[in-house]
């Protein structure tokens, strides 16, 4: 980061009413976060306002004669302080640059000369800015849905709409796409034709992820039984062609932008572990992103859980319990939602148990229990201290797998293609971010709960967010250790490519994790 060491500044300028004697002691004059009431000293001195056409970005002057004209967009200006024409330099709060004021009045000039004597290179200087958009993609008419491998099932109405989301961000050089879809999983052949149609963004760097609710079109083309699928081409080419349009429109709308990053225990009665109670991951990660005035504009929720209150059988087209976390959200005033999911295989669910070994399968209960999650995100983050300039960093690394387990070689041989597959084996895209003082980690499929806690205690972030079901879903992951260890975990063994899985996963993520550079650590956390 450039300090006020690093650059000097020598303003000469005419001083119309005298020259004057130079104050050289700070004043609180302007500011560029005034959501934060951050105010920068700057050192004031002796000149014309009328002759200062000094760029500016985001700030405001504080004086009495805040009129005088000013240029272009850029990183600092000059304010009026009273009525002798005193000026002051304003240094932008956020980080962007600093600059060292040598000011000195002269006389006898007839117009403003301005030096700035540059001694680092420009590119110290980098500004971070956000976007997010979002689309509709419920079907019309309805489809059949999916809640894992096998046929579909048909509905007759739908609870909430469907949506894909982007959220992008930018820092100096580098573009980095979060994209959330409402589905059970995306696979890398739709992914790749959303990236060969965004503009902007290396497709690298464009990480989609399913929210997994279960009761959503199938994109996959799961065989139905019947020798067909019930999955839906024109369907699928619609979303796709709405996502990119969603990448698109938030790369349209980046913004200066600032960071609250927190993680805290979602409490309450949200989710639970089907298989063992306890054994789940209660954190939930929050990313919110303000505009410069310190407005939200979206909340990323990072959190495991099955959305599958309703679930594939209930005759239901639904975003499940995301559809309310999202619509809480925006009423609370946290802007878009996105949201990710976590390390949720082996079996993280949604708490919608009744007394009696009964569940609450309704739409009521999605809206307490997306409702009470989206409150949870909103409190964890409402007091997280404001990152005003945080750095980013994304890098991609492909990961081999073998295709161990005989039900997904069948698979494998009856869906559509996927790229890098083969019976025998999977090649799929690993992501680490670094955004702030947080690291994300992508995961291609749905890891279990110890794995997860694993990871995140590893990794270098003062916030570690796994976002599961990302760039790809190819199953679960479990470690060798687990695999067709319990009864309870037959389902999740034979829906895994192979006990092989989570030890491969889990080297080849964390040498990634320990090959990248670390984040940004943010003083008192």
């Amino acid at each position: 980061m450039v300090s006020f060491d690093d650059l000097t500044a020598h303003i000469v300028t005419l001083n119309r009413r005298g020259s004057g004697a130079p104050v050289s002691d700070p004043a609180r004059i302007c500011r560029s976060q005034p959501s934060r009431r951050v105010w920068q000293p700057a050192r004031r001195f002796i000149g014309s306002p009328h002759d200062l056409r000094i760029p500016h970005r985001d700030c405001e002057s504080q004086g009495r004669n805040a009129g005088f004209p000013t240029g272009a967009r850029a990183d600092w200006k000059v304010g009026v302080t009273d009525e002798r024409y005193m000026g002051s330099i304003c240094f932008p709060a956020s980080g962007l640059l600093y600059l060292s004021a040598n000011l000195t009045p002269l006389t006898n000039m007839k117009r403003l000369v301005l030096i700035v004597c540059l001694v680092v290179a420009c590119n110290a200087v980098a500004d971070f800015r956000a976007g997010v958009a979002l689309r509709n993609v419920t079907p019309d008419p309805l489809l059949p849905v999916s809640g894992g491998v096998g046929p579909s099932r048909s509905v007759t109405q739908k609870a909430g709409e469907l949506s894909v989301r982007a959220l992008v961000f930018e820092e100096g050089n580098t573009r980095v796409a979060i994209v959330s879809a409402d589905f059970l999983g995306f696979p890398a052949l739709l992914g790749n034709q959303v990236r060969a149609g965004v503009k902007g963004i290396p497709a690298e760097n464009i990480l989609i992820g399913a929210t997994h609710t279960h009761s959503a079109p199938d994109c996959y083309g799961f065989p139905d039984g019947k020798g067909g699928t019930a999955s839906d081409a024109r369907y699928l080419e619609m979303v796709c062609r709405r996502m990119t349009e969603a990448i698109n429109e938030a790369v349209l709308k980046l913004q200066p932008a600032q960071l609250k990053i927190a993680t805290g225990e979602a409490k309450g009665k949200i989710a639970y572990n089907y298989y063992a109670e306890q054994l789940y991951d209660p954190r939930c990660d929050v990313i919110q992103v303000l505009d410069a005035a310190g407005h939200p504009i979206a909340t990323l929720v990072n959190y495991a859980i099955h959305p599958e209150v309703l679930g594939n059988d209930a005759g239901v087209c639904s975003p499940d319990l995301i559809g309310p976390l999202y619509d809480e959200i925006a009423a609370r005033g946290g802007g878009i939602g996105v949201f990710m999911n976590g390390a949720q295989g082996g079996m993280v669910t949604a708490d919608n148990r009744q007394p009696a070994g009964r569940e609450a399968r309704t739409w009521e209960e999605c809206q307490r229990i997306g409702g009470l999650l989206a409150n949870e995100a909103l409190r964890i983050v409402r007091d997280a201290p404001v990152q005003s300039a945080p750095k980013l960093y994304c890098a991609a690394r492909p990961l081999a797998l073998p295709v161990d387990s005989p039900l997904m070689r069948a698979l494998l041989k009856q869906m559509p293609a996927q790229p890098g597959a083969t019976a025998d084996s999977v090649t799929t895209q690993l992501n680490v971010v670094n955004v702030g003082n947080a690291q994300i980690l992508t995961i291609p499929g749905e890891a279990l709960p110890n794995i997860g806690f694993y990871l995140k205690r590893k990794m270098h972030g003062q916030h570690n967010l796994l976002f599961g079901l990302t760039n790809d879903a190819y199953g679960y992951i479990l470690t060798k250790e687990d695999f067709n260890s319990f009864r309870r975990y037959d389902y999740i063994s034979r829906t895994s490519l192979g006990e092989r899985t989570g030890d491969i996963f889990v080297s080849e993520a964390l040498k990634f994790v320990n090959d990248s550079p670390r984040p940004t650590p943010l003083a008192g956390q």
